[in-house]
């Protein structure tokens, strides 16, 4: 659900986030005007967030394959954007003395009754993605078409949280997917310990045990000459004279050098 390229079309937490995009541009073309936002920057703040919210996230899960810490930091933009988003449809209704739902009210619950659908997509997933984000948004249009400020407020400050509760929860899988898989980089560091490891008869390191491999010193007295350097480096600088298996060299001025 969460990987590759595109898999973000298929995410509960992209569709609904498309949904609080074109929510809020309506919202803000409809009640933003130059008398209460003169200068345009709250209208480009709120519709910077919503494209930040969903943007984010569907860079983040085109990432994974490259790189888990970035699609968890992308994730994270993309939950923060809309935490802002709800602030600012929260000072609305404030600026106007006006409180939002309670959840247990009867409009809020409404709003939180309403599922999206399963994505179920044919050969050409951007065409029915689109098709199927307007098909779920209709589902809402009882509140985002409504033409009231407050009710319109209501209903995308719900939609934000289970947007952000969305994200908490894919937070959570990518977090525990890192801690046993490791990132791209940690990844990369294991393949070439494992190739480091299998040159014939490289030895342990004397200092922590890791696998060692053939180095040539490059400047200082022992410049050109080859030497047993740790895989660990630069967080060990455990090394070997090449042909003195058991004698452990301690020579930092090598391995700076490399």
């Amino acid at each position: 659900m969460f990987g590759g390229t595109g898999g973000y079309f298929r995410l509960d937490s992209w569709i609904l986030a498309n949904i609080v995009q074109l929510g809020t541009e309506k919202f803000c073309g409809l009640f933003l005007n130059r008398s209460n936002d003169p200068c345009g920057r709250q209208f480009d703040q709120m519709t910077q967030a919503a494209r930040s919210g969903c943007a984010n996230n569907a860079e983040g899960s085109a990432r994974r394959a490259t790189s888990k810490e970035t699609e968890m930091k992308l994730t994270d933009v993309a939950r923060s954007s809309l935490a802002e988003l709800s602030g600012d449809y929260l000072n609305w209704l404030l600026r106007q003395e006006k409180v939002p739902w309670a959840k247990e009210s009867p409009e809020a619950r409404a709003v939180y009754a309403v599922r999206l659908d399963k994505a179920d997509y044919g050969a050409d997933v951007v065409h029915d993605a689109c098709a199927h984000i307007l098909t779920q948004k209709k589902k809402f249009a009882k509140w985002l078409e409504s033409g009231d400020d407050e009710v319109m407020a209501n209903a995308l400050l719900i939609l934000i949280a289970r947007v952000i509760n969305m994200l908490n929860h894919q937070m959570e899988t990518q977090g525990e997917v890192f801690a046993q898989e490791g990132g791209f980089r940690e990844k990369l560091t294991s393949i070439r310990v494992g190739a480091r490891s299998k040159q014939e008869d490289a030895p342990s390191c004397p200092e922590c045990g890791k696998p060692m491999t053939r180095r040539q010193a490059r400047s200082g007295r022992n410049a050109g000459k080859a030497f047993w350097g740790c895989t660990g480096y630069p967080a060990c600088k455990g090394a070997r004279e090449i042909g003195e298996m058991g004698k452990a060299k301690e020579s930092r001025e090598s391995n700076d050098s490399n």
